[in-house]
């Protein structure tokens, strides 16, 4: 049961009621509820206009669409698959789902995979690169893109943290082979449940919508084996509603990151991401790096009914059914971060007198 005077770390945005309603009569008109109906249509197209991307396939959450885009790469199964360990648990899920070996790699400044690295991780089984745009940070992606030309490797991206977000002008979707965003209700814009593939090869498109509705090509045809990842019409109701609201949300949430740097600058024992000039960012998150007594600082908050998160903690190449994968390789300033990082709350509808009040009682912790 919730505590109506908690502050939670996130909390889903929706839109006025009465808009969502009004897709819902379409939906009770049309009796279609799933298998690609007129509001799904209309949903991708609209995300093809607003983002300029040439190729969006729509997917039920953003794990399946992970494993949808392992599959529809033709990557050598067994392979190896260079990722980072400061990332949550889907991430390296699908690897090991879809028949890969997760290679960790360790994380640089902004908390993403660290590019400087990657090359010396590369063997004869590496067939790709799955990084993270953790928070919403990009990763290198210039660096990694050279490393991946340089071995022919696929880079696969997961910015489940990272809608609306450019990098020097250019939507963060152009990078790599394929990426997959992530519409879960915690992220800034949600279907509730979703996800979303976007790549430039026109030729993938076909595969991905096979893998996403069991392989099934026609009534009496299944070309592969697929799965069940369809996009159902009330998530994309959920979606058009909010498309319209994106940059409200984004602007509200620079206010709000605004407002916490504003409080807590100076604070040594406090640790910041820079947000780079060249950077459009979407403000998903906001971490900050507590250089000691973070379990202490975490658990006063909670004690004053502020629920941070330790985001990532613990890092994956820890976690009892990942640590066969541990390679002996430096995973240091990652695992230092999941031992100093906590996830303050960032949410539209936060005041900025309940910010003031979190930032009261984190420098009272820090004391």
């Amino acid at each position: 049961m919730s505590n109506k005077n908690a502050i939670y770390v996130t909390k889903p945005y929706l839109p006025p009621l009465d808009e969502y309603i009004s897709y819902l009569g379409k939906i009770w008109d049309s009796c279609i509820l799933t298998n690609n109906g007129a509001l799904h249509q209309q949903f991708e197209q609209e995300l093809c206009s607003r983002f300029d991307w040439c190729n969006v396939s729509l997917i039920s959450n953003g794990h399946l669409a992970l494993e949808i885009a392992l599959k529809s790469l033709n990557l050598k199964k067994g392979g190896e698959i260079i990722t980072t360990p400061f990332t949550f648990v889907s991430t390296v899920a699908a690897i090991v789902n879809q028949g890969f070996v997760p290679v960790f790699c360790d994380i640089g400044s902004n908390y993403t995979i660290d590019s400087s690295r990657i090359e010396s991780l590369i063997t004869e089984k590496t067939v790709a690169i799955l990084p993270v745009h953790v928070y919403g940070f990009p990763c290198d992606v210039n660096g990694i893109s050279q490393i991946a030309k340089k071995h022919d490797l696929k880079v696969l991206y997961d910015a489940a943290h990272a809608l609306g977000v450019e990098f020097k002008g250019k939507d963060i979707a152009n990078y790599g082979d394929i990426t997959m965003f992530s519409f879960h209700a915690t992220k800034l814009f949600h279907t509730i449940e979703g996800g979303a593939l976007v790549y430039s090869d026109n030729n993938m498109r076909q595969d991905i919508e096979l893998f996403k509705n069991f392989g099934i090509s026609g009534p009496e045809s299944i070309e592969l084996i697929g799965m069940n990842a369809k996009m159902n019409e009330f998530q994309a109701t959920m979606g058009l509603s909010l498309l319209g609201y994106m940059d409200e949300i984004i602007n509200r949430r620079k206010v709000i990151t605004e407002r916490y740097l504003q409080n807590l600058d100076g604070i040594n024992s406090l640790e910041f991401v820079p947000i780079e000039n060249d950077l459009k960012y979407n403000y998903a998150y906001m971490p900050v790096l507590i250089k000691s007594k973070r379990d202490a600082v975490f658990e006063h908050l909670g004690a004053n009914n502020i629920f941070a998160r330790k985001y990532f903690y613990p890092i994956l190449s820890h976690v009892d059914c990942f640590k066969n994968y541990l390679r002996g390789n430096s995973l240091e300033r990652a695992e230092m971060v999941a031992e100093q990082i906590i996830t303050l709350p960032i949410y539209p509808t936060l005041t900025i007198p309940q910010v003031d009040f979190i930032c009261s009682v984190l420098q009272d912790a820090l004391q």
